[in-house]
């Protein structure tokens, strides 16, 4: 167990730039990249505990929730016992109580605050009846992603990082006989449940890559687990990817679900969005079924979208611009 948190950075798998790679020869390759915080496992009990580590809790856009269910004498269990699901409830209930007192002290100063006669009356009064809301739902068990649907709401108990709010993917990992078997369990408020069996995948990875594909076979395992977390936890994140693709690279840019063609632009450089004409954009699909840049251009394929046009993910864009 890691006694202490540990921050990784991680390329997000996407075979899109696999085929731009074909198509374009280019001389280098960008993936999107997120980062993971690991916290102490619960087996750690002195350095484990969301309590502990609320503060990065907190400040984390998205939660992978890893469970243990695999057996192993030489790895002491938590409370001498492997039961993935229990593990679960647990993490859930901490979260609701973690929450809880969040919202209660909340609640307490503004109730104190809204007495006296100020100009942030009216905006104290709208926060304390959606936090009224939000320790009904808690004590009746329900996560506060029910409650805050808004974007006003979302603005209003930002700061506040609620844990139920955030969105989550959970990782089960299995014994070796469950690697290529689903979850043995699932979870109705994770973005998704993913079977992995750690050592496997240690193992695969520890082979060369030309070995791995009969390797994986050999176990029943059509593709790694962990490029399947990675990609769920992406999607928790509410990310998609737009690309870039020519000779000097080719380049995943991870932009939030709705961004407009100008404000992805600003990703690749302010100068673009600044001067902003048009978004010259192609889907990879259209792409991949015809073949060519050139032969989407024959076919039409090839777009000339406005500032406004929100990007899809898998959007091939080239932003025309002029400062």
């Amino acid at each position: 167990h890691a006694a202490e948190e540990r921050l990784a950075s991680v390329k997000a798998p996407d075979t899109r730039l696999d085929y731009l790679e074909e198509v374009f020869k280019p001389r280098k390759r960008t993936e999107a990249t997120m980062e993971f915080v690991d916290l102490p496992g619960a087996g750690d009990a002195e350095n484990a505990g969301l309590t502990k580590h609320l503060p990065s809790l907190r400040q984390a856009d998205a939660l992978l929730i890893v469970l243990r269910a695999f057996e192993n004498p030489g790895a002491p269990a938590f409370r001498g016992r492997v039961d993935a699901a229990a593990d679960l409830r647990l993490i859930r209930e901490e979260m609701q109580v973690a929450d809880f007192v969040i919202c209660e002290n909340r609640i307490e100063r503004l109730e104190a605050s809204i007495k006296k006669p100020t100009k942030d009356r009216d905006k104290q009064k709208a926060e304390l009846d959606l936090l009224h809301q939000c320790r009904t739902a808690l004590e009746e068990g329900k996560p506060l992603s029910e409650v805050i649907q808004t974007p006003e709401d979302e603005k209003s108990v930002r700061s506040f990082g609620f844990l139920t709010q955030k969105e989550s993917v959970v990782a089960v990992n299995v014994n070796e006989s469950a690697a290529s078997e689903e979850p043995p369990l699932t979870d109705p408020l994770a973005r998704e449940t993913i079977a992995v069996c750690a050592s496997i995948e240690a193992e695969i990875m520890g082979v060369e890559e030309a070995d791995r594909a009969a390797f994986m076979e050999e176990w029943g395992i059509t593709a790694l687990a962990r490029d399947r977390i990675i990609r769920a936890s992406f999607d928790a994140l509410g990310m998609i990817c737009f690309l870039t693709a020519g000779e000097p690279e080719v380049r995943a840019w991870p932009i939030p679900r709705g961004f407009t063609a100008v404000e992805a632009a600003g990703k690749i450089h302010s100068d673009l969005a600044r001067g902003f004409i048009r978004a010259e954009t192609l889907a990879f699909d259209d792409l991949h079924r015809v073949g060519s840049m050139r032969e989407a251009k024959a076919q039409n394929l090839v777009r000339q979208e406005p500032k406004h046009y929100v990007v899809q993910d898998g959007d091939i864009m080239n932003i025309k611009f002029n400062v």
